[in-house]
């Protein structure tokens, strides 16, 4: 064990924890505390040596670190969350998403109370996009969105948006018409995003083309013109011309004899 010198001069040894919070308490050789109270937490320390431990027992003089409090308080919701996201996707792995894979088709409900099926957009050029309202990147790409369904609208881009937060629909609807949204928003399900591969991050987006298939795929904030190009790509692809039928043939009509 390492000696140290305190301010009076006498020697003494880092041998012991804090029992509160665990961070190392200064000792003499014969046991005695060196420090009344932790540095770290803000235990007060009683000097009674029980099999070599010191105990800490926070007295009425004695006050807690704010800060550690504030970093426990963190590092507890952030293992309640995870926990939680873990629990749910305890099941099997959700399929990989690859481009040029058929986008797998949903009916959700819209903000409006309608359905709403991706299929029924085959013809158009689809961005859908995995957003929540407490995501602050995806509150920057927005904006980028209404700009570009304006601009791409008429040559047949259809924006779609699903909401994959827990807040209620009158929360969503809300922050929608404050950004001012001008596409469809949809209310996701697990099972929508667990179709397109997990949605491991948000934003997450697909782009769709004409034909249904995926041309390509963005997870987290890239730029505007990054996603224009996708757009473009999803564009140029071409509507697929219904299988033709055989023609039937008109014979004249014999008179009867």
């Amino acid at each position: 064990m390492s000696t140290v010198e305190n301010s009076l001069g006498s020697q003494i040894e880092n041998s012991e924890r804090c029992p509160n919070c665990g961070a190392p308490v200064e000792t003499g050789r014969d046991g005695a505390l060196g420090a009344a109270t932790c540095e770290v937490c803000g235990a007060s320390l009683s000097p009674s040596i029980v099999d070599g431990a010191v105990s800490a027992t926070p007295g009425s003089g004695g006050k807690r670190n704010p800060l550690a409090l504030v970093v426990v308080a963190v590092v507890a919701a952030a293992m309640l969350y995870f926990g939680f996201h873990m629990a749910r996707r305890s099941g099997p792995a959700p399929p990989r998403i690859t481009k040029s894979a058929p986008a797998p088709d949903f009916t959700l409900q819209s903000l409006d109370g309608k359905s709403m099926r991706l299929s029924d957009l085959r013809g158009k050029a689809v961005l859908l996009n995995f957003w929540a309202t407490w995501c602050s990147p995806c509150k920057i790409e927005m904006p980028w969105f209404i700009e570009l369904q304006k601009q791409y609208g008429a040559q047949g881009l259809q924006i779609v948006g699903v909401a994959m937060d827990d807040s209620s629909k009158e929360d969503i609807a809300k922050f929608a018409k404050d950004m001012g949204v001008n596409y469809p928003v949809l209310l996701g399900k697990e099972e929508v995003g667990d179709a397109y591969g997990g949605v491991p991050a948000l934003p997450e987006t697909f782009f769709i083309s004409r034909d249904g298939k995926i041309v390509d795929k963005i997870i987290g904030l890239k730029g505007k013109a990054e996603i224009e190009d996708s757009i473009k790509r999803a564009l140029n692809t071409q509507t697929p011309n219904p299988p033709a039928t055989s023609a039937s043939v008109s014979l004249p009509l014999q008179a009867q004899k």
